[in-house]
């Protein structure tokens, strides 16, 4: 019998993946990473719901009956998906810490101890699934197109694929909830998460304050051509693309272009000027195939929910391609990753960068 390490997140999805797997006949064990305190002061929690989501998976194992691990994942997750997201907006980007705690909790980290205990596949919830074809595999759309993870998933290894199983690719968010309303899991009206998991009150800029204990000062807002516009409050609060919130009324939709940290401006335009023809894409993992030999048609996302454009991507280094969209598309962001499409196949993905003159 196959063993299967279950990454348990104490929401449905996980927990429906637990029992699909064990319905399978897989030797099942269920595991929860501990990403950070939730009792320490800086992350904002009520401590009386800080283990919830852990207990919550501990006694799904139990409905199911399979055994249940806790590994403190908090030192990796600092390391890897905190302290990026702060360095990112400190840089002047806007990071996508979903992005790299797939990368390198969910999916590194979970692998390697699979890999220690001698399980033979790893298993998680995501709503994707997997494809193999000329010797590689590659992640493709899931069944249910409303609640689809493919985007998040691109940098995931060919090592990694070999051994990953998601067992959710073919059945609706509404068939899961079904299954955990059947069989009775405690987590089974659980909504689900919409925040980023260490700032729930969504406060980016005040999390980050918290913990750097920095100061992060005052400059001024321009328009394209560098003139004054007026002062903002600290490159960390703003996010290209942004309305709202800026702080400055100029009788006309002024939004957020770019921010530069040597000159600590922030600029302003009109949202046409938002729009962007080409851009680069840094860390660029191939899925589908090895590499691109030639210039390739696809379809682009370059944010979760944007619905994909038409474009040429052509490699112009060994983990870097450039991007030509068919129409401008609006406000690609630093930070962020940019992933593309070939109908539902993941050809790969990278981090988007906008200043890289092309």
């Amino acid at each position: 019998m196959k063993k299967a390490l279950i990454a348990m997140s104490g929401g449905i999805d996980s927990s429906v993946t637990a029992f699909l797997m064990k319905q399978k006949g897989y030797d099942c064990t269920g595991i929860t990473f501990r990403m950070f305190d939730k009792t320490d002061k800086l992350f904002g929690f009520d401590i009386a719901d800080a283990d919830k989501d852990i207990r919550d998976a501990e006694n799904v194992c139990k409905t199911v009956c399979i055994p249940f691990m806790e590994y403190d994942a908090s030192e990796e997750f600092r390391k890897y998906v905190i302290n990026n997201f702060v360095s990112v907006y400190e840089k002047g980007g806007t990071p996508n810490p979903c992005v790299e705690c797939n990368r390198y909790i969910k999916f590194r980290l979970l692998t390697k101890i699979a890999d220690k205990l001698g399980f033979d596949v790893t298993v998680t919830g995501h709503y994707a699934d997997i494809g193999f074809d000329n010797g590689r595999y590659y992640i493709k759309k899931a069944a249910d197109d409303k609640k689809d993870q493919s985007y998040v998933l691109y940098s995931l290894t060919q090592e990694q694929l070999s051994k990953l199983y998601f067992p959710l690719s073919q059945i609706t968010k509404e068939e899961a909830r079904q299954i955990a309303e059947d069989n009775g899991f405690v987590n089974a009206k659980k909504g689900d998460s919409q925040d980023i998991c260490f700032i729930p009150d969504g406060d980016y800029a005040s999390f980050i304050r918290r913990l750097t204990n920095k100061t992060y000062p005052n400059g001024k807002f321009i328009d394209t051509q560098g003139n004054v516009l007026g002062k903002h409050n600290g490159l960390i609060n703003y996010t290209v693309g942004q309305r709202k919130g800026l702080g400055i009324a100029l009788g006309y939709p002024a939004y957020v272009k770019c921010k530069d940290i040597r000159s600590n401006t922030v600029t302003l335009s009109s949202d046409e000027l938002l729009y962007e023809k080409e851009i680069i894409a840094d860390n660029f993992n191939f899925m589908a195939s090895e590499s691109f030999p030639a210039p390739v048609r696809c379809v682009a996302k370059i944010r979760y929910a944007h619905k994909g454009a038409d474009a040429t991507v052509i490699q112009i280094d060994s983990d870097k391609v450039k991007i030509i969209f068919d129409s401008p598309q609006r406000a690609p962001t630093d930070g962020q990753s940019v992933v593309l499409y070939n109908n539902d196949i993941v050809l790969g993905g990278g981090l988007i960068n906008t200043k890289e003159k092309i």
